[in-house]
């Protein structure tokens, strides 16, 4: 883990596009800077301020309706149960990480790995480049990191394997965000390609929204400031037990409610935690299915 009190990565550092969901990853990055200045944070991302200043970024997501006023919180409550979820994975034989959509995720670098795990990231040349030179040749805590230079909405297959990956080897899979932004028939195709690449014991984790919720009074004006940047949630799901199920995984969606931190960090969002609130986003793991 760097020291909390290293030099700021160059300014001169030149931002990443700013667009689409390249700029979520910034809304993450701010989370997790403020989350680490907390006594004790849930997630602990030194490099996350660093990006921040490298970009010039300040804000976070557009607008100011109810469920932007708790997404800082949201993200760091994904984030750690994300964090666990991988570390369980790669303790129990998933040495193999990939990274879907990495955005400035520093995983890599701050998780306490077990010995023998291989990170790869797939992400847009240009946000990997910026990331490369914000975090200064630090050290990772895997035991090897790969970079999978490749816009993950497009065909990374090749790409992944020329990097070292193994479809012979257990894999964790991890799509944080990014996969909601896209068509339906994009989606599909990512998780398709995760599912022929996949060996048995392997594991996914991914974010899915509701399509049950957009109408809402607590989603809809962040959809709204969402389409005047031109994005949106376009992948949304009424059943994704069953959707993954289609698509070759036995999938769970998590009870956030019986996990004490989300607890903890939710008690004073409770007055607008009504009930399309808390099942507007799913965070869903699962297994790759038993062939037999």
């Amino acid at each position: 883990m760097p020291d909390a009190t290293r030099p700021p990565s160059p300014s001169s550092s030149p931002a990443p596009p700013l667009d689409g969901v390249h700029r979520a990853a910034l809304w993450t990055a701010a989370a997790h800077a403020a989350e680490y200045g907390r006594e004790s944070p849930y997630v602990r991302d030194p490099w996350a301020a660093d990006f921040l200043h490298a970009a010039g970024f300040q804000g976070g997501p557009p607008g100011d309706g109810p469920l932007q006023r708790l997404l800082p919180d949201w993200m760091v409550v994904r984030t750690r149960f994300f964090d666990e979820h991988l570390l369980d994975s790669a303790r129990a034989g998933g040495r193999q990480v990939v990274l879907i959509g990495a955005g400035l995720d520093t995983r890599a670098f701050r998780l306490d790995w077990p010995t023998g795990v291989h990170v790869f990231e797939v992400e847009h040349p240009a946000l990997l480049a910026f990331k490369e030179r914000v975090l200064d040749c630090s050290p990772p805590t895997c035991g090897r990191r790969s970079l999978v230079e490749a816009e993950p909405a497009d065909g990374w297959r090749e790409e992944l394997l020329a990097a070292g990956f193994d479809p012979r080897r257990p894999t964790s899979w991890l799509c944080e965000a990014p996969m909601y932004f896209l068509p339906p028939a994009t989606v599909a195709g990512i998780v398709d390609a995760m599912t022929e690449l996949s060996a048995p014991g392997s594991t996914f984790a991914a974010e899915c929204v509701s399509s049950r919720s957009g109408s809402s009074p607590f989603v809809a004006p962040f959809l709204e400031a969402l389409a005047s940047i031109g994005i949106g949630w376009h992948w949304q799901l009424t059943d994704p037990e069953r959707w993954w199920a289609e698509h070759g995984w036995d999938a769970q969606v998590a009870d956030l409610y019986t996990l004490p931190y989300v607890v903890e960090r939710f008690s004073h969002h409770l007055p607008l935690l009504h009930e399309v609130a808390k099942k507007c986003v799913f965070l869903t793991t699962g297994a790759l299915r038993d062939a037999n």
